[in-house]
């Protein structure tokens, strides 16, 4: 970073951030493109048709399919929106690139590939909603397929009491599965196979015992060293899980779960114009903001707007894209590489993928530009 583009990055990031307003159409349509060129870049370095991430010091990355997984749906959206047709290209060619490494238990690995892990419920459910983005956009049976045998495996390796956790990152059972209870519905929605609804309802039964009354939830965090204190990317999952199947199941328990969890971030982010990457049990702030959480609070306030809650909901979304928009026209000022993407941190220095653009990042940044209008993603 000692180059004349990373200096001029690093002082970008020093800068004190700017009011969030909510950008124009303009903004959002520029943001977008922007977002989907660098994904494309993404791409395109990973050598194999998935989609990796970028170290603003070591570089790019190979696949992440759990995140490759979660990006077609993404990619498709973001080409009919910008009417940008190489977008669904991209989306059918990282299909077939994650068609390619499915395990025999019908999981996808944690991790990168080359990394040799075994499969993980997580991120297998993530590329779920890939397949089922592929089948809906080609008719291609063995998208299908290859979802059925996704959902077969995670519902397999359920524990009783409804969580996943010898199958899950570091063998811990944590709230954010909601974030898999969904893809879970969302396929039983295509197949009529009544296990997967039932796995998903369990589990978001495990997840309502967690939730404290002010709305905070424990096992939230990824790691099981700072349950203390989740960090929002996951917290994000947590709340949108619950919305979204709130939605799925025309069920107001799991809504209103998530707008308790929601709110005290709502309020926090429309007081103070910016979110700290952790909050602990009394939603107390620390560490420097999490854009990849940012990004999906945006995704979820939207959905909780978009289901009836109050006005301040769409308008903390709005000024958190506005928000978004300036971090990435930071990023613009760095390395040619960068440009377009969302930095894991704000500042970027800060603990959460320090000094890297996390393929993850610019998707959510994408999800909320596209729930801009209130079509997609929310």
């Amino acid at each position: 970073m000692a180059d004349p583009d990373g200096r001029r990055l690093i002082r970008a990031h020093a800068r004190s951030l700017p009011a969030p307003v909510a950008p124009s159409s303009e903004q959002v349509r520029h943001a977008l493109s922007a977002a989907m060129d660098w994904v494309g870049r993404a791409q395109d370095h990973s050598g194999d048709g998935g989609i990796g991430s970028l170290h603003l010091v070591h570089g790019w990355g190979p696949t992440y399919p759990e995140t490759t997984g979660y990006l077609i749906p993404t990619l498709l959206a973001a080409g009919e929106g910008l009417h940008r047709p190489d977008l669904a290209g991209r989306a059918v060619r990282a299909a077939d690139t994650l068609l390619a490494v499915q395990r025999p238990d019908g999981g996808w690995q944690g991790g990168r590939v080359g990394e040799h892990r075994p499969s993980v419920v997580f991120n297998t459910a993530q590329v779920i909603r890939g397949m089922l983005a592929a089948h809906a956009y080609t008719g291609a049976q063995r998208y299908l397929d290859a979802a059925v045998r996704a959902g077969a495996w995670i519902v397999s390796v359920q524990e009783a009491d409804g969580c996943w956790s010898r199958h899950n990152f570091m063998g811990a059972a944590r709230v954010y599965d909601t974030y898999v209870d969904a893809p879970l519905l969302l396929l039983h929605r295509a197949t009529g196979e009544p296990g997967l609804k039932e796995a998903a309802v369990r589990n978001l039964a495990w997840v309502e015992g967690r939730q404290a009354a002010n709305g905070w939830f424990t096992d939230a965090d990824n790691t099981v060293k700072h349950n203390d204190r989740p960090i929002i990317h996951t917290l994000a999952y947590t709340i949108d899980g619950l919305a979204e199947c709130g939605d799925l199941l025309a069920d107001p328990q799991w809504t209103e779960m998530a707008e308790a969890a929601a709110r005290p971030l709502r309020d926090r982010f429309l007081q103070h114009g910016v979110l700290h990457g952790r909050y602990d049990r009394s939603w107390n702030g620390s560490e420097a903001l999490i854009t990849t959480g940012g990004a999906q609070l945006a995704v979820a306030w939207q959905r909780l707007a978009r289901a009836g809650m109050d006005s301040a909901y769409a308008h903390a979304a709005a000024r958190m894209r506005g928000l978004l928009v300036a971090l990435q026209a930071c990023t613009a000022e760095g390395p040619p590489d960068g440009r377009g993407a969302l930095t894991g941190s704000h500042p970027l220095w800060g603990r959460y993928e320090k000094f890297a653009c996390p393929n993850w990042a610019t998707k959510y940044l994408a999800d909320a530009l596209l729930c801009a209008d209130g079509r997609t993603f929310c």
